[in-house]
């Protein structure tokens, strides 16, 4: 295969890899604390000695929009959205994991629990507890839980320490690689829910570009196979 045949699959599988990542955004368009996903194309050209140089498309870097998603209100006294910048920590069998998603619910024994059954973690790093038996349950924009007007405990807000750092893990958490530092430049709002921060008519929009552009891509394959065997035929004639 030429050079141009190479440059070619390259971008193909570039192309697949993006179709993946637009689907599974459009898939969770309404899943609430879910950031659209975007890939990165880039061009890598080497030469080696004396021959042409080969152009290869990668695709290989991932982009998640931290765009503020839309507030819906449940009036659950246990749904928490963020308004603003900051991640609620949670603990998994893997290590702290961050997500925006604040549909919390308390286990048997009294944690606070994503719906996966993941502890949520306080300012501190410690698990939130909320007794059984309280009534009149608020929290407070900076992430204090009352009781009765008693505080108990207050849900951290945290932050990645290396922006570039953030990867995810699946549709609603991220790993922070570089570690995470508290913050206070987000705002906790109880009884509500953020949405998705996904565009489905974009969405549809680039899913319907990458499949016309995977298509073009494909045709040329298809011709350039058909000239080599044109070519070959020819030559053992």
């Amino acid at each position: 295969m030429d050079n141009a045949g190479y440059t070619a699959l390259s971008r193909q599988s570039g192309l697949m890899r993006e179709m993946r990542i637009v689907a599974n955004n459009i898939a969770n368009a309404a899943t609430a604390g879910f950031r659209q996903e975007g890939l990165v194309f880039s061009e890598h050209v080497a030469a080696i000695g004396d021959s042409p140089s080969i152009s290869m498309a990668g695709a290989t870097v991932r982009h998640t929009s931290m765009v503020q998603g839309t507030l819906t209100e449940t009036r659950g006294p246990l749904d928490l959205a963020i308004e603003g910048d900051g991640f609620f920590l949670v603990e998994t069998p893997q290590g702290e994991r961050l997500t925006r998603a604040g549909n919390f619910t308390s286990n048997g024994a009294g944690d606070l629990v994503t719906n996966d059954g993941f502890r949520v973690l306080d300012a501190g790093g410690a698990p939130v507890f909320i007794p059984p038996d309280v009534t009149d349950l608020s929290v407070a924009a900076d992430g204090t839980v009352s009781a009765g007007g008693r505080p108990l405990t207050q849900i951290g807000l945290y932050l990645p320490a290396d922006p570039f750092g953030l990867a995810r893990e699946d549709g609603v958490m991220f790993r922070a690689e570089g570690g995470i530092e508290p913050t206070e430049a987000g705002r906790i709002v109880q009884g509500f829910l953020e949405n998705s921060n996904v565009d489905p008519i974009s969405q549809f929009a680039r899913m319907i570009e990458v499949q016309r552009a995977y298509e073009l891509g494909q045709s040329f394959l298809d011709s350039e196979n058909e000239r080599l065997r044109d070519a070959v035929k020819t030559f053992i004639r």
